[in-house]
């Protein structure tokens, strides 16, 4: 089971290469597009759901007996505590005056929908892929990267620098496990753990790491920012030429060459020449696309079993496994991946990807618990019980190297921290005590972390709170700052010579969102002796990049866990609590908090939730339509992101697009960095780029990054608008997106509304079942071992 299509980080990775020519299958759609939708005969009845059959507003109220029609809504007494008969909805609301709505089959904006030719591939679509641009959009000899690219990049180097200087004043540092060796080793390991002669950790233990250096007994004289981060050099063009040149030779759309260009180095036309599979490394190329390619250039020379493709293909199956979350996966699995690519030898090719040091192979010990001695003397003959081995795991260095990173910088900050007494609440007093410590609660609860914050700050503490999304800024304070923009050094506090930052108390909220390389960056960038409070709520979609930390050291028990007793209030709390425990509850709306609208088909959804941005919501309950949110499954299909985006424009912000398909007051999406959205305005547009109000900020977007980094926004997915409320939300659920549901998802999309929800409802019992039944998958991760063997279990309180 994968998660729900459109909504982690695939619906980021959309195909980049669909015209290739020779050979190429197209990618397929990454949102759930349905090719049935439900006759208008078939309308959705749910027994149990938490709203009403009516759109805010005022209307008749049909006899009992009535059932809503095509052209009308039903309408039921707000808050009568009325059982609705077993054709309605349950909840409360009014209907729109429906005598003076367009017919419910009209949809507004439909011819304003992106054709194929528009089809980003990138990740500002979602906050999470954060794999690559516009695979069709790099059309230029010298295209430039992104600003998140050249962040990035900039903090690796920073990073490189401060394990430099900690290596010339404390020795090498050693991390949790050693991942180098020679081929003939890395080989002979995988055999040996398949084999059960030996344990996959046995390769690659290593010594006791050396003590760290104390912390500072004086801060630093002055902290400084770091230089803000240099663009990355442009591949050269001889370089892009030449590769143009080898795409155009194996049938392949030549706008990829500054993708390839950029990904392979000064040699990419020799490498890709001499391994056309080399095309894989290019965000949205499929196998079938790739093979085609390698078909044209090599000819009878190459086939299914080739070792460059095995390779090729084994790295591909754990770049896509990263986009699900997962770090890893089950040396079964990949095999049973490859099978699928008609790879004749699955097992052959995993150990040919583990030789060639392609990927990694992992099998973390477990530590079996003692037998009792009384029960062993009683027992002199019988065999202890054998534990079932850990699974062997496969991996990319990148994931494995940040949750060593993490586990060694968590561990490392439960063991610098100097133990106080902070007299206060169970946060307070836990904060005092420990280097590290996860906090647990609902939206209401976000406020016991940021007093927690201000005592700091009474105390004399340099204490900051970070948040995933702008948006949630306005719970957490106005000196409150976005993960990324600490990160990139552009707020918060400065850093010391040796890159850490100056704070004693960092609150993270909307933990869960912190994915593992992020997650590490963070930690390394904090002083010994800082201590380290993250704080979310567990039952909301994880991270969209890979990894799920805030889970995993939940799991791992090695530090205290405060669980908030503050209730969100309201019928809105009350749903969304019902919702988290796995019930959809009928819940009393008299102020008209919760609306169910139900529809039979997506055109029918895209219409209704137009007309209640555009009117319902701010006739009947005051929000007008900059702060109504619109909520949906994913970006594709007849009734996603795109879809809804189009028609809203046409009723919202009518106009031609004449600044790269944007127009001066549009709303937009945009992605500053993998992962990351922010919602504004379209201010103004000049030479430079697009100018754009988000919250109380500005910021440009420049002109070569609006294609790939900017989305109108009227409509998000439940990733994107993680960490983030709005005064109202209407969540879509057309009858195709009934498979990409799951408890997490609704959760989520329902806990982003303040004051009221609107559901557009289309998938009849399929929305009861997500919630009772649809968990979201377990990813594949190695954080909690490696927590759980670096301290000691039994270390919280």
């Amino acid at each position: 089971m994968t998660e729900p299509s459109g909504e982690t980080a695939p619906e980021a990775v959309e195909p980049a290469a669909e015209d290739l020519r020779e050979g190429a299958a197209g990618a397929p759609a990454p949102g759930p597009e349905a090719t049935e939708e439900p006759t208008p005969s078939e309308e959705p009845v749910p027994a149990e759901e938490p709203a009403t059959t009516e759109e805010p507003g005022a209307g008749d109220e049909p006899s009992a007996g009535e059932v809503p029609g095509a052209g009308e809504e039903p309408s039921t007494a707000a808050g009568a505590g009325e059982q609705p008969d077993a054709g309605e909805q349950p909840g409360t609301g009014e209907e729109p005056d429906a005598a003076d709505e367009p017919s419910p089959r009209e949809e507004p904006g439909a011819g304003e929908e992106h054709g194929a030719g528009e089809e980003p591939g990138t990740a500002q679509e979602a906050d999470g892929g954060g794999q690559g641009g516009d695979a069709g959009a790099s059309g230029g000899d010298a295209p430039e990267l992104s600003d998140a690219q050249a962040e990035l990049a900039a903090q690796r180097e920073l990073r490189a620098r401060i394990e430099a200087r900690k290596a010339e004043k404390s020795g090498p540092l050693t991390s949790g496990a050693k991942l180098s060796g020679t081929a003939a080793d890395l080989l002979a390991a995988v055999r040996a753990v398949e084999g059960g002669s030996a344990s996959g950790s046995t390769f690659y233990e290593a010594p006791e790491p050396a003590p760290r250096r104390p912390a500072a007994e004086t801060a630093p004289a002055m902290t400084v920012r770091p230089p803000a981060p240099e663009r990355p050099t442009a591949p050269a063009p001889g370089t892009t030429a030449a590769v143009r040149e080898v795409l155009a030779e194996g049938g392949a759309p030549e706008a990829l060459a500054g993708q390839v260009a950029a990904a392979l180095g000064e040699g990419a036309a020799t490498a890709l020449r001499e391994d056309p599979w080399q095309l894989l490394t290019v965000s949205g190329v499929r196998p079938e696309q790739a093979d085609g390619f390698a078909r044209a250039l090599l000819g009878s020379a190459c086939g299914p079993g080739d070792p460059r493709r095995t390779v090729a293909l084994t790295v591909w199956l754990l770049e896509r496994a990263a986009l699900q979350g997962h770090t890893a996966l089950e040396i079964q699995t990949v095999r049973a991946g490859l099978a699928g690519h008609a790879v004749p030898d699955p097992e052959e090719a995993v150990e040919t990807a583990v030789s060639e040091a392609a990927v990694l192979v992992f099998q973390e010990e477990e530590t079996a618990e003692e037998p009792d001695g009384d029960e062993d003397a009683g027992e002199e003959g019988s065999a202890p019980e054998q534990e079932p081995a850990a699974p062997v795991l496969l991996g990319l260095d990148r994931y494995a190297l940040a949750e060593e990173s993490l586990a060694d910088g968590l561990a490392r900050l439960v063991r610098t921290a100097t133990a106080d007494t902070w007299e206060g609440g169970e946060l307070e007093r836990a904060a005092g005590a420990h280097g590290l410590v996860l906090h647990t609660g609902g939206e209401a609860s976000r406020a016991e972390p940021v007093a927690l914050a201000a005592a700091a700050r009474e105390r004399g503490l340099r204490t900051l709170v970070a948040v995933h999304a702008g948006d949630g800024r306005r719970a957490a304070g106005l000196d409150a700052v976005t993960v990324a923009d600490l990160l990139s050094g552009t707020a918060g506090p400065g850093r010391d010579e040796e890159g850490t930052l100056a704070l004693d108390l960092l609150v993270v909220l909307d933990a869960p969102q912190l994915d593992v390389e992020t997650g590490a960056m963070l930690v390394e960038s904090l002083p010994d002796g800082c201590r380290l409070v993250l704080s979310g709520d567990p039952e909301v979609l994880g991270a969209p990049g890979a990894g799920r930390v805030f889970a995993d050291v939940l799991a791992a028990r090695v530090c205290p866990r405060i669980a908030s007793r503050v209730p969100d209030p309201g019928p809105l709390g009350e749903l969304v609590s019902g919702i988290g425990v796995g019930e959809l509850n009928q819940v009393e709306a008299p102020g008209k908090e919760v609306v169910i609208v139900p529809v039979r088909d997506a055109g029918e959804a895209v219409h209704r939730t137009v007309q209640l941005v555009a009117d319902s919501v701010p006739r009947a309950i005051g929000v007008p339509s900059e702060q109504t949110q619109v909520v949906t499954v994913g970006h594709g299909g007849s009734a996603g992101t795109r879809a809804l985006n189009a028609a809203l424009k046409q009723r919202l912000n009518p106009g031609p697009g004449r600044f790269g398909g944007y127009d001066i007051g549009d709303r937009v999406a945009y992605a500053p960095a993998p992962g990351h959205t922010v919602t504004g305005t379209v201010l103004s547009a000049d030479t430079d780029g697009l100018r754009l109000r988000c919250g109380d900020d500005e910021l440009l977007v420049p002109r070569e990054r609006v294609e790939s980094a900017l989305r109108h926004g009227w409509a998000l997915t439940a990733h994107q608008a993680a960490g983030a409320r709005w005064p109202a939300v209407v969540v879509v659920l057309p009858g195709d997106a009934a498979g990409g549901l799951s408890r997490p998802w609704v959760y989520t999309a329902f806990g982003r509304a303040e004051r009221h929800l609107s559901v557009v409802h289309g998938v009849d019992q399929a929305l009861a079942r997500a919630v009772a039944e649809g968990v979201a998958p377990e990813r594949t991760t190695r954080l909690r071992p490696l927590l759980e063997g670096l301290l000691a279990v039994g270390g919280e309180e």
